[in-house]
């Protein structure tokens, strides 16, 4: 054979094999990027990687008075409770609340158990903490607990990528300083804080509710960066390896 014909079947090859890791990376290169939307009070969507998460859907009452209810489809609802400000849903959509492990759609999703108040679970029970990975990401939502995280919940939960997380104290979820601890101890990279009272919303809405707005969290969080992100937001491709946390409204 001669050098001619050898080095035209080296050219080929080439072209196939990079056809081949072209197929491949396709998949990869049009992935899906992900976005997250507020609807105040505790609940988010979360849609991108093939799925759809709706978290904490509510009635407009109590501290979620004022609001506009969550009017989206989506494939899968994880809620924190049956309560009505945080686990509210008549429509389409496999919905879980209690703790255990599944698996809907090749999403595996890890709900876990803890107290729902600061009195042994007298008051409100206990409420279910989601862990769940979407789009190659550690997503933890914390809202509707608030009991101390112990040595397992470090454990079930790891690192988040991004952390949704109650901030606005009162009988229901963690305080402004207990959440700053969490934080201290996750270490997660996104933080969205969840559950404080809207300022667009009217005081007037809020005459049964217990909980603050935002700002005490900020100050019990002055060494972490914050930025004001909207009520949608697109996460990057490549996330900070330090914590940021994202303001959604």
């Amino acid at each position: 054979m001669s050098t001619k014909h050898l080095f035209l079947i080296s050219i080929f090859k080439k072209i196939s094999l990079f056809g081949i890791i072209g197929v491949f990376l396709l998949p990869f290169a049009n992935a899906e990027a992900l976005e997250i939307k507020s609807f105040g009070h505790s609940s988010f969507l979360v849609k991108g990687g093939g799925h759809s998460v709706l978290l904490n859907p509510f009635k407009a009452v109590g501290c979620a008075a004022g609001l506009i209810e969550p009017n989206v489809n989506a494939d899968i609802v994880l809620a924190s409770s049956n309560l009505v400000d945080e686990g509210y849903w008549n429509k389409n959509g496999v919905f879980f609340v209690n703790p255990g492990s599944y698996l809907f759609g090749g999403l595996k999703l890890e709900g876990f158990s803890a107290l729902h108040d600061r009195d042994g679970g007298r008051r409100f029970g206990y409420g279910t903490y989601w862990q769940w990975n979407q789009g190659g990401l550690n997503f933890v939502h914390l809202a509707g607990i608030a009991g101390s995280l112990n040595d397992q919940d470090k454990l079930n939960i790891g690192r988040p990528d991004v952390l949704f997380i109650a901030v606005g104290g009162g009988a229901k979820v963690f305080s402004a300083q207990e959440a700053s601890v969490v934080l201290d101890q996750l270490k997660p990279r996104i933080v969205i804080p969840a559950q404080y009272l809207s300022n667009t919303v009217s005081k007037r809405s809020y005459k049964n509710c217990d909980q603050t707005g935002i700002q005490p969290f900020l100050d019990a969080t002055k060494h972490i960066e914050n930025r004001k992100v909207g009520k949608k937001y697109l996460l990057p491709k490549n996330l900070p390896n330090k914590t940021i946390i994202n303001l959604m409204y």
